[in-house]
């Protein structure tokens, strides 16, 4: 098997004359935390919208474990183990947090609308759903509604509702947006922790996140890759600076 789980060549998507995404070639390797990272405005979030196909490429390919997936629906997608999480809220308020998890279980067995099964026979699910909250730290309040979690113990939840969908890939949106400092570090040391044995694919704007976390980063800016490499090698890259800072001094530490 191969290296590499995703990759993209010459990657494309125009809007009218305009090009969101331009001849974008990606690599995402087996195994590790791939960032993508740019200013406001670089294609980011359109080149995650193609990867699931929410979007349709203008040209380009699309692999994931080596079968061009360039035109399958995102249905499909999802189903080969490609799996995004925080593009929308994915968990249902009023739903405890087990519940919210078994429903990720049910859909994973294609039963997810099986609501009017008897509850004894999704109890078969709950041993998997509470070892699921108890790899996110959650599982003292599996019979809490969900409506009553702070902001960072939702997002929490939803890795683990992603994580009932046994993802081949994650693909993170932006996954500490809107976050307070102290559930910036649990969420960043969750992804971490969840990443073992898998394959992570985020944006996020929080260089401090990248910095501790990521293991490759691509940058795109106006669309294109403008760099790539570690955390070390893209911070201290002259062009990175001046698409994130203006300025060709200093290192991007502080840098959102």
């Amino acid at each position: 098997m191969s290296d590499v789980i995703l990759e993209t060549f010459d990657l494309t998507k125009e809007f009218k004359g305009f090009s969101a995404v331009s001849g974008v070639n990606l690599a995402v390797r087996r195994g590790t935390i791939h960032a993508l990272i740019g200013p406001n405005g670089a294609g980011k979030t359109t080149c995650f919208n193609l990867l699931t196909k929410f979007l349709e490429p203008s040209s380009g390919v699309i692999r994931f474990n080596g079968q061009d997936i360039t035109h399958e629906r995102p249905a499909q997608i999802a189903r080969r183990g490609v799996i995004r999480s925080f593009q929308i809220s994915a968990v249902f308020p009023h739903l405890s947090l087990l519940e919210n998890v078994r429903l990720g279980l049910q859909r994973r067995l294609g039963t997810s609308f099986h609501f009017w099964r008897s509850e004894r026979s999704l109890r078969q699910l709950d041993a998997r759903a509470m070892q699921l909250l108890a790899e996110v730290g959650l599982e003292e309040l599996a019979d809490e509604p969900t409506v009553n979690l702070p902001y960072g113990r939702k997002r929490a939840l939803e890795i683990a509702t992603t994580l009932a969908m046994e993802p081949a890939l994650m693909l993170l949106d932006e996954p500490t947006q809107g976050m307070g400092h102290e559930d910036v570090d649990r969420v960043t040391q969750l992804i971490r922790k969840v990443s073992a044995g898998r394959t992570i694919l985020m944006v996020e704007h929080n260089m401090q996140v990248i910095a501790r976390i990521a293991d490759r980063i691509t940058v795109l800016q106006r669309g294109a890759v403008l760099a790539e490499g570690t955390y070390a090698e893209v911070s201290s890259d002259p062009q990175v600076m001046q698409a994130y800072m203006g300025t060709t001094d200093g290192q991007l530490q502080g840098a959102h």
